[in-house]
């Protein structure tokens, strides 16, 4: 597995948030038996910046605290004997939102910051939330994962 880690703010990022953010990824593709060698990229940026994301690809002018852009829609054809790293998809964090939910909701940022990329990661491996069915699945996977790591509120 291969994170292109890019951070666009002034908040530091440092090793202990970034092995956390490490195990969250690599427990979502082992929860999900995904044993393919995927490239994953990860950009922490501001609530400008992911506005002006969220208003290009989304048409959704405003702010919101993670987006996730899969580059595979169908994993079957993927070859496990393949050198290079398989592009699984683009995760992209507001820090500025991560820090406010995490004081909404009483947790430490990591907390908050592991809850968006497990969140994401479902969303890569093919997840959705669009409906009452979709979001009680992939909701309960959220939990598990982040349980099976003992991230808790």
């Amino acid at each position: 597995m291969k994170i292109l880690f890019d951070n666009n703010t002034d908040h530091i990022i440092d090793e202990n948030i970034f092995s956390l953010i490490d195990k969250c990824i690599d427990e979502s593709l082992n929860i999900e038996n995904f044993t393919k060698n995927v490239e994953i990229s990860l950009s922490i940026v501001n609530n400008e910046e992911i506005k002006e994301i969220n208003n290009l690809y989304r048409g959704i002018d405003k702010e919101t605290d993670v987006l996730s852009f899969p580059l595979l829609d169908n994993f079957d054809n993927i070859n496990d004997n393949v050198l290079h790293p398989i592009p699984l998809g683009d995760i992209i964090i507001s820090i500025d939102k991560a820090i406010s939910q995490s004081n909404d909701y009483g947790h430490s940022l990591e907390r908050e910051l592991c809850f968006l990329v497990v969140h994401s990661m479902l969303h890569l491996l093919g997840y959705d939330h669009m409906t009452e069915g979709e979001e009680k699945i992939m909701f309960e996977k959220q939990e598990i994962i982040l349980n099976s790591l003992n991230i808790r509120r």
